[in-house]
């Protein structure tokens, strides 16, 4: 077969082949063969009365769809009506291209006979490269390349074992199929198009690169592709040799450009979308029809997408989504909804939403009542967007969501809230919870919450969701209570107080033996913020066997039992707090002297004040130990001294006083740590020296709690502060650089005229520290 080409031929050959093939003469399409209805060469061609000639099949086609229309008959061509339909046989024509198509075929037939697998392969790649030689001398000989089914043998080839044809089988067809719809239709049928996208998974072959160039010139026809499209694979496939940073420039080139053609239809875009291509999808809804805009948005917010993606998403089609939402029908705000739910899910995304205007419509769609009634389960998605953005941490009192400069945060706007979450399901009571959670958050926007819930008097409704079954609303309700508690403690004391089992539900929230979670850490911050002093709500803990537990669970995470989370250095910081205020009652509460005894709580604090890198827990344990010792002198047993002797009586000067051993140098007395909290017998004086005397540490600790003295955020946390700078002072270092401090001096000051007794005595020795107030006993000494 090689010899009835030419054996002398390699097809390998760079050369130019055009000589080789000359002897092999096609003749080219003339116009006149080819139908103007079909495209196609004719078979049986008619002349109508007008002179102008069909395919008969066609024309005949044509009168009847005329006559089933009621239309007038007329020439297809120049639309003038016909007098006649008669039909004249073109007899001549008709020769002529059977004669035409019987030469072209002979020569066509040698490449038809080479193209099987039966064949050598130099035969199969000299017959593709000529059927590429006569495509590419006349368009018109595309034509035959189909009528002689050259097409589907061609596609045979690409099932080849020998690489070299396979090659030359896709090179040939994107020949035959570039600029011809007919051929690339012809070629789109059965499973075609799925074998070519299988040669993309070739990496950096020359297979790869055809097969690329291939489907870009087939992606130019719109039925073919959608045929692309729905093949599985292909766009992820396309879409990653986009971003391929090891590919050829052209090929990489060509399958964007594929990508570009595929985006005509919107299953496409939405594939492309889930491979990482979001462009087209964000284009559609900035500039889609309205119904495209609506079903683009819905997609969006199915999609899962990385941060980095919902900042650019934001950016790009943000303001476009928020005006879906605010005027758009109730399906393309749904839509919207829902794909700036997904958006808002990330920090800095939800601060791009804000600048684009988000919160005002936001605010009203939740609010509103009426005929633009947003569903409820669409006011879930409101509110979960809400307390997206809130929790983003920008500066919601800045954005004006109302006449009168209203901004979320005012009275009214938080009383609406308040009744939202009186008043509708838990999925959304949730979401506004933590909308207050983020409101909280900030100081700057904490106080009007804080008013708001005061004057609505909201506390004990919201106490009330400490008690739900539902765990994620419970959590909501324990984390907005904590950031509470600072601020309205005593009223949150009196609620957990007045009601029945809703302190029992905080205390079993903690001591779930579930690891360490984030609801833990809020419900033992929450429990540490409330008033120390309240001696009802500690007598309450006490009669529930609150601290049993929470002594318990102090001990497993020091022992190492309970390991885990981020979280476990904020629980063990709000338990020992928590525990910390049994000692602020001992003088009045009788149960909770035995608790400490029986515990021996002592010993426990001494040991936290040694949790290195804690300096709260150090803290608080330093000032519980304090509170115990000022209990021993009450609880030190005093010895009994043997009555006198009768001389003794009448004589005292010749009677000698009784001497008793093994007496406490500080109580006179007999002690012991866990029966009298002696810290001298607990040895743990040297340890809160130590403690003191930790330069490296004060160094560091220094700063945050001069912060707190002077915010004097609570009594409570001012009371402490005082308590640890008063020691820190005491180091000559610290107090020659704080001394030049004014603001820390006003606060010591403010604290020495208006705090309680014991917080004014802590502050007189400050003050005495940095020489605001003489030392008048060193004087008194010197004298």
């Amino acid at each position: 077969m090689a010899a009835s080409w030419d054996g002398s031929y390699d097809p390998g050959s760079q050369s130019d082949d055009s000589h080789h093939f000359e002897r092999l003469h096609i003749e080219p399409l003339y116009d006149a063969f080819v139908c103007p209805l079909t495209k196609q060469v004719m078979r049986d061609p008619v002349t109508l009365e007008n002179g102008q000639t069909f395919e008969r099949e066609a024309i005949e086609k044509w009168f009847k769809e005329c006559r089933e229309s009621g239309r007038k008959l007329v020439c297809p061509l120049t639309l003038k009506e016909l007098k006649s339909t008669d039909l004249n046989p073109s007899i001549a024509l008709r020769n002529t291209i059977e004669e035409w198509t019987t030469r072209n075929e002979a020569t066509l037939d040698m490449a038809f006979r080479s193209l099987n697998m039966n064949s050598s392969e130099n035969d199969v790649l000299l017959s593709l490269k000529f059927i590429q030689h006569i495509c590419q001398k006349s368009r018109s000989n595309k034509h035959l390349v189909r009528n002689a089914d050259l097409i589907p043998m061609i596609v045979d080839m690409l099932k080849s074992s020998s690489r070299k044809v396979r090659c030359r089988a896709l090179e040939t067809l994107l020949v035959v199929v570039e600029e011809d719809e007919d051929n690339k239709a012809i070629l789109a049928e059965g499973d075609t198009v799925r074998t070519i996208v299988k040669f993309l998974s070739h990496e950096q072959s020359k297979e790869r690169e055809e097969a690329v160039s291939l489907l870009y010139e087939l992606s130019k026809s719109e039925a073919v592709c959608e045929k692309i499209g729905s093949i599985n694979g292909a766009i992820l496939i396309l879409v990653g040799m986009t971003s391929s940073k090891s590919e050829n420039i052209l090929t990489v080139e060509k399958a964007d450009k594929t990508l570009e053609n595929l985006e005509k239809f919107e299953n496409n875009v939405r594939q492309m979308a889930e491979n990482g291509r979001l462009q087209p999808l964000l284009t559609q809804i900035l500039e889609g029809t309205p119904e495209t805009k609506q079903s683009m948005a819905a997609y969006l917010g199915e999609l899962v997408l990385n941060n980095d993606v919902k900042v650019y998403v934001a950016r790009t089609v943000g303001e476009s989504l928020i005006n879906l939402m605010k005027s758009g029908s109730m399906q393309s705000r749904e839509a919207a909804l829902k794909a700036l739910n997904q958006i808002s899910s990330y920090e800095a995304s939800s601060k791009v939403l804000i600048e684009a205007g988000i919160l005002p419509p936001l605010v009203k769609d939740l609010f509103t009542v009426g005929a633009n009634l947003l569903p409820m389960r669409l006011k879930e998605v409101s509110a979960t967007i809400l307390s997206n953005v809130v929790n983003s941490g920008y500066d919601v009192d800045s954005i004006p969501i109302g006449p009168d400069h209203q901004t979320l945060v005012s009275e009214d706007n938080v009383h609406n809230l308040l009744h939202l979450i009186s008043n509708t399901g838990p999925p959304i009571e949730c979401e506004l919870l933590q909308v207050l959670v983020g409101l909280t958050s900030s100081p700057t926007t904490a106080l009007n919450v804080v008013a708001a819930i005061k004057s609505s008097g909201a506390t004990i409704s919201l106490v009330q969701f400490i008690e739900v079954p539902q765990h994620y609303l419970r959590m909501a309700c324990i984390k907005l209570l904590q950031n509470l508690s600072p601020y309205m403690g005593q009223e949150l004391a009196d609620a957990l107080r007045g009601t029945v089992g809703q302190l029992s539900s905080l205390i079993r929230v903690i001591s779930e033996n579930t690891g360490i979670s984030e609801e833990q850490a809020a419900a033992a911050g929450l429990l540490a913020e409330l008033p120390e002093r309240d001696l009802g709500l500690t007598r309450q803990m006490l009669d529930e066997g609150a601290f049993q537990l929470i002594i318990s669970r102090v001990v497993k995470i020091r022992q190492g039992e309970i390991r885990g989370t981020r979280f476990v250095t904020p629980v063990l910081e709000g338990l020992v707090r928590v525990l910390a205020r049994v000692t602020f009652v001992l003088s009045e509460e009788p149960d909770a002297v035995a608790l400490c005894r029986e515990y021996n709580l002592a010993a426990l604090f001494i040991e936290l004040l040694q949790s290195n890198g804690l300096d709260n827990v150090q803290m608080v344990s330093a000032t519980a130990l304090e509170n115990l010792s000022q209990e021993s002198k009450n609880l030190t047993r005093l010895p009994e001294l043997p009555p006198p002797r009768v001389c003794a009586s009448i004589f005292p000067c010749f009677s000698k006083q009784a001497v008793i051993t093994g007496l406490c140098r500080v109580h006179q007395g007999t002690c012991s740590l866990k029966e009298s909290f002696c810290l001298l017998e607990g040895q743990a004086v040297h340890k809160l020296v130590a403690l003191l005397e930790h330069n490296n540490a004060k160094a560091e600790a220094i700063k945050p709690i001069l912060d707190v003295l002077l915010e004097k955020q609570t009594e409570n946390l001012r009371r402490r502060a005082i308590w640890v700078v008063e020691r820190l002072l005491r180091t000559e270092d610290i107090a020659y650089e704080v001394s030049g401090d004014q603001n820390v001096s006003t606060a010591l000051v403010d604290a020495f005229h208006h705090a309680d007794h014991r917080t004014r005595q802590i502050a007189e020795r400050a003050l005495k520290h940095v020489d605001k107030i003489p030392n008048f006993s060193g004087i008194f000494q010197n004298m």
